[in-house]
């Protein structure tokens, strides 16, 4: 297993930041053609992205599960998933896009049914590159393997953020 630690400046925009546009780069590829984004934000190379928010610039807003939900099984060569992080930023991400906060959406199960769609959608041989505050990844649980962790501090009181590669078995 390929293990880094970089530093470099936080960012609100994670594929922005400097060692993991260049991870992102070199896993996914110019154009991201295959690949899929369910918490797209504004800067993902995936070529199908989604973002609750409108106002962001995704090729659709749905909720993350629906939006996983309508990619048929085995069929993306990658998936991004860099969701808020916390439970608080759920909650402030939604709000933001104008969307109801129920308990579900901060719950652990929500975040386990997205990983659980995001395996579902992954053909094998197919990518996971998973973002946040752990490195559990999509895991071995889903028939994932992890091949690459990036860990990126950002100083002071900021929380790293880590970046883990796996392929579906």
């Amino acid at each position: 297993m390929r293990i880094e630690r970089t530093w470099a400046m936080p960012s609100a925009w994670t594929f922005t930041i400097k060692p993991i546009k260049e991870l992102l780069d070199e896993e996914v590829g110019q154009g991201g053609v295959g690949w899929a984004d369910p918490f797209a934000g504004d800067n993902s190379p995936a070529e199908m992205t989604n973002d609750i928010n409108t106002k962001r610039a995704a090729t659709s807003h749905m909720d993350a599960i629906d939006f996983l939900q309508s990619i048929p099984d085995s069929s993306l060569d990658g998936i991004l998933l860099d969701p808020p992080y916390s439970l608080r930023q759920v909650s402030e991400h939604y709000k933001a896009a104008g969307v109801k906060v129920t308990g579900w959406h901060t719950s652990a199960g929500w975040m386990s049914k997205i990983k659980d769609e995001a395996a579902r959608a992954l053909k094998p041989g197919g990518k996971a590159i998973c973002f946040g505050w752990s490195s559990m990844g999509l895991g071995k649980g889903r028939n994932c393997e992890m091949s690459r962790v990036l860990l990126v501090p950002h100083g002071g009181s900021k929380n790293d953020t880590l970046v883990t590669v796996e392929t579906k078995l």
